[in-house]
C-alpha cells in the first residue's frame, strides 16, 4: 500500500529504515564542520538528504524541533555554501529547499571560494610585505646580519607565493573540471 508516494511499512522494517538513516544523518552532521556549519545545521542538511521533496521552513522547524527562526538561519548557510537550493513549488507561496544533488559540485564550489579568498588575502598580505622587506634591504646593505635575516625572509615569502600560485592552478583545475580527468568520477554515479 502506498500513501502519497510513500510505501506504508510495518513498524519494524520502518524503525530499521530510520536507524540506518539516523546513522547517516549524524555522521553527516558531525563531519559538517569542515564546511563551517554547527551540528545542527549539518543534521538539518542530512535530513533534507533522505527526503524525495523539497521541505519548508516550518517543515523542517517541526523535524528538528527548532524555531523557525534557527531553521532559516542554517538554511541560508546552507544555501551560501550551495549545497541547498532553493526551489518553486506549484501552488506554495512557502520558500522550498531540497539538497543540491552533485555533491563534486558542492565540493568545487565551496572550496573554490574559500581557498580563492584565502589566496588573494595571503597572497596580497605576502606581496606587500616583500616590498617593504625589498625597500628595508636597500636601505640596510652594508649591514650583513639585517642582510642575511632580511633575505632568508624573502626567501620564506618568495616560497610561500609560489605556493598560493600552485595552489591558484589547482583552484583553476577544480573550476575548470579538469580535476575529473585526473581523479575520474565512479561512472555508476547519477549525481554527476
Amino acid at each position: 500500500m502506498v500513501q502519497d508516494d510513500k510505501p506504508v511499512l510495518p513498524e519494524d522494517l520502518q524503525k530499521r529504515i530510520d536507524k540506518s538513516r539516523q546513522r547517516v544523518i549524524e555522521s553527516i552532521g558531525k563531519n559538517m564542520d569542515l564546511y563551517g556549519v554547527t551540528l545542527s545545521v549539518g543534521y538539518m542538511y542530512g535530513h533534507m538528504f533522505f527526503r524525495d521533496t523539497p521541505v519548508t521552513l516550518d517543515e523542517m522547524a517541526s523535524i528538528m524541533g527548532l524555531s523557525k527562526t534557527s531553521v532559516s538561519t542554517g538554511m541560508r548557510s546552507l544555501q551560501d555554501l550551495k549545497m541547498i537550493n532553493k526551489v518553486w513549488g506549484r501552488g506554495s507561496r512557502k520558500d522550498l529547499y531540497e539538497v543540491e544533488q552533485d555533491w563534486y559540485q558542492t565540493f568545487i564550489d565551496f572550496f573554490s571560494i574559500r581557498w580563492r579568498k584565502s589566496v588573494e588575502m595571503n597572497r596580497h598580505a605576502l606581496e606587500r610585505s616583500l616590498k617593504e622587506m625589498r625597500m628595508i634591504l636597500g636601505e640596510c646593505a652594508d649591514n650583513e646580519p639585517v642582510v642575511r635575516m632580511l633575505q632568508a625572509d624573502i626567501e620564506k615569502i618568495e616560497n610561500a607565493i609560489r605556493y598560493y600560485e600552485w595552489l591558484n592552478r589547482l583552484i583553476d583545475t577544480l573550476e575548470s573540471g579538469k580535476i575529473f580527468e585526473l581523479v575520474p568520477v565512479d561512472p555508476n554515479d547519477k549525481a554527476q
